[in-house]
């Protein structure tokens, strides 16, 4: 519900009657719609990136997946890395729980509904 809304709405109550009920007031506060922010700080990104990064720098060896990895050997003796993978699962998995730091949960209580609301 928009401001717009709450605003009409509250004006068709006031010509209905002068006594306005205080629970459809605060039901329809409750869903109101707040502005969402869609992006977020630089701030907030040097954080999470940080964060991450010491996460992967600390758990680095579970990041590549020592069975696919190949080897050649080169003149001299040297053994060269052809191809390493990256363990995908587990990597994923650092991140996941260096992210689930930040998630914000979303309050699921918006208030009785219009139908639930004793009016006087």
């Amino acid at each position: 519900m928009k401001k717009a809304e709450l605003l009409a709405k509250l004006e068709v109550a006031k010509e209905v009657t002068s006594v306005v009920s205080i629970d459809l007031i605060i039901s329809a506060l409750h869903k109101l719609e707040l502005p969402t922010q869609t992006g977020i700080t630089q701030e907030l990104a040097d954080e999470i990136a940080n964060k991450i990064e010491r996460c992967l720098d600390y758990n680095a060896s579970d990041l590549v997946d020592k069975d696919e990895v190949t080897f050649n050997i080169n003149y001299g003796n040297t053994i060269e890395i052809d191809d390493a993978q990256i363990n995908v699962y587990d990597t994923m998995d650092h991140i996941n729980s260096c992210l689930s730091e930040f998630i914000i949960e979303e309050d699921d209580e918006c208030g009785p509904s219009e139908d639930e609301v004793i009016q006087d």
